[in-house]
């Protein structure tokens, strides 16, 4: 680890010491079915105190950001210090590097993480590489969308979720496809939250594609991909 690295993790780890409220913690890890415990402190103070240790560390250049995300996630001995790196990765000073060289990482934390609260923020960054590198990176969906992780699956599937009217509507296709016999709950909620997403802008095209995969969508994500139907915004 380079010195930068070093510094902002200890920094962070200290912060976050100083907040913790071992009252709150045991309720949470129940809520979150985690193996690995809390600190016990919530989302707000959470990112303050991140944004705080940031602010206070800056680093210079793609690898060491990369470095000091992947030092503070490998070495959490507490869900919030994951949290932290994922705060990190998206932290708006470092809008720059979210192109395919952060792929690599991302995976590794969505592998290693394996629950919907690291999976879905995760995605979010992996958009932001979509929208930076369009080619590369819907690419690389293309092949997760196949992946036995269905962790993976589900970011490919919800990588897009904001875009809007930007939406890939081939790369969706293409992502949530394999996984549409899945009888896997994160998987049909993941189909029916993008396509829900998507209807915001194109009812149209989410309804008949609904209704053409009448017989294979499941129940689950046919209900919430029409939640927004008719609705208008």
């Amino acid at each position: 680890m380079t010195r930068a690295s070093r510094v902002l993790v200890a920094d962070v780890r200290s912060a976050l010491g100083a907040i913790a409220d071992p009252a709150k913690a045991p309720a949470m890890q129940r809520y979150m079915k985690s193996s690995m415990p809390y600190l016990g402190i919530p989302t707000p103070a959470l990112r303050r105190t991140c944004r705080a240790s940031f602010a206070r560390h800056p680093l210079e250049g793609a690898e060491v950001w990369r470095e000091t995300i992947l030092a503070l996630w490998r070495r959490a001995t507490h869900r919030e210090h994951r949290y932290a790196a994922i705060e990190l990765a998206s932290d708006r000073r470092y809008a720059a590097l979210q192109t395919g060289c952060a792929i690599p990482m991302y995976e590794e934390m969505i592998v290693a993480g394996a629950w919907w609260d690291y999976v879905d923020a995760i995605a979010h960054r992996l958009g932001d590489v979509l929208r930076r590198e369009p080619a590369r990176t819907a690419a690389r969906m293309r092949v997760w969308a196949r992946s036995g992780n269905l962790w993976k699956r589900r970011t490919a599937i919800i990588c897009q979720l904001g875009f809007k009217r930007d939406t890939d509507v081939a790369l969706l296709r293409d992502c949530i496809e394999p996984s549409l016999a899945s009888r896997e709950f994160f998987l049909q909620k993941a189909i029916g939250w993008a396509l829900r997403d998507l209807a915001w802008t194109d009812p149209e095209l989410v309804t008949n594609w609904v209704e053409e995969r009448n017989d294979t969508l499941s129940a689950l994500s046919r209900r919430e991909a029409l939640k927004n139907v008719g609705r208008g915004r």
